[in-house]
This record gives C-alpha cells, structure tokens and sequence, in this order.
C-alpha cells in the first residue's frame, strides 16, 4: 500500500474508532475487552481492503458493516459465550454528579440480555438510526425479517427491563 493510502487509513482509523468502539460495546452487551478485539478486528480488515474501501461512497458505513458482521459471526464460534462475569463493576462517574450512568448500565445489561441478532437489529436500527434496507443488508437478511425481529427485540427490551427502568428514571 502506497504512503498516502496508508495516511488515509490512519486518519480514517483514528476518527472511526472512538464510534465503532461505542457501537461495539453496545452489541457486546458491555463486554469492553470483546468490543476492543471487535474494533481491532473490523480496522484490521479494512486495512486489507482500504484501496477499494477508500474509494467508496461512505466508507464509515462499511467500517460499521464490518463490525457488525464481525460480531455477528464471533457469535457463532464455540468460544464466544465464554464470560468472566455478568456482574458490572462499580464503575466512577466522571462528571461526579451520579448523571445518568445507572440509567446506562441497566441499558447495556438490558441489551446484553437480548439474543445476538436482536441486539443487532436494535443497535443498528435505533442506536446507528440505520434504515431497515441498510440493517438488512448488513445482517444479510431480508427487510421483513429486520422488520420483524425489530418488534420482537422492542418487546423483548421492554421485558427485559420492566421494573428495572422504573428505578433509574425520576417520577
């Protein structure tokens, strides 16, 4: 790869990062050490493909292709529902003044809660605002099974944080 395309990818790389790592930990349901090797493993393979990558129309939307169906197929290894722990740690808050984190982790618990592929349609759908073409094209599925796997993933969420919800929002 030539200097200039290799400075490409590594001003992409750097502004993309900080983006795909959010949206990484949301599909891993919080798991940052995954999310990091998910990140690692997207840039990695855009770095390969960066010639023809470079030249498309929004290259930030692969860049989220690619992860996405970088974790939907770690999903499918053997390996992957190997977890430490499924308890958060305390984590500080940095501004200090409690802010919304609770809210927050009862979120990525709530998300992690979630089948792999439900959680991928909530992620692209309503966290990355991704239209239902575009989430089925990068789940390689049908816009009807998007369409459908997004009500049942809502519901699920919904299920899922029931109670939970109600103790971190004020009345």
């Amino acid at each position: 790869m030539r200097k200039v395309q290799v400075d490409g990818y590594a001003e992409f790389a750097g502004a993309q990062a900080g983006h795909l790592y959010r949206s990484a930990c949301l599909l891993t349901g919080g798991d940052v050490h995954l999310a990091e090797d998910l990140v690692q493993e997207a840039l990695g393979r855009m770095y390969v493909s960066w010639g023809r990558v470079s030249r498309s129309d929004n290259p930030a939307a692969y860049a989220q292709t690619v992860l996405t169906r970088t974790f939907l197929a770690h999903r499918r290894l053997r390996s992957s529902s190997e977890r430490a722990t499924d308890v958060f740690p305390d984590l500080p808050d940095p501004a200090g003044d409690g802010g919304d984190t609770p809210l927050r982790l009862t979120l990525v618990e709530a998300l992690h809660r979630l089948p792999p592929k439900d959680r991928a349609v909530v992620v692209l759908r309503y966290w990355e605002d991704r239209s239902v073409a575009e989430t089925a094209e990068v789940m390689r599925t049908s816009s009807a099974a998007v369409r459908t796997r997004s009500v049942r993933a809502l519901a699920r969420l919904r299920t899922v944080l029931g109670g939970s919800l109600s103790e971190h929002v004020a009345p």
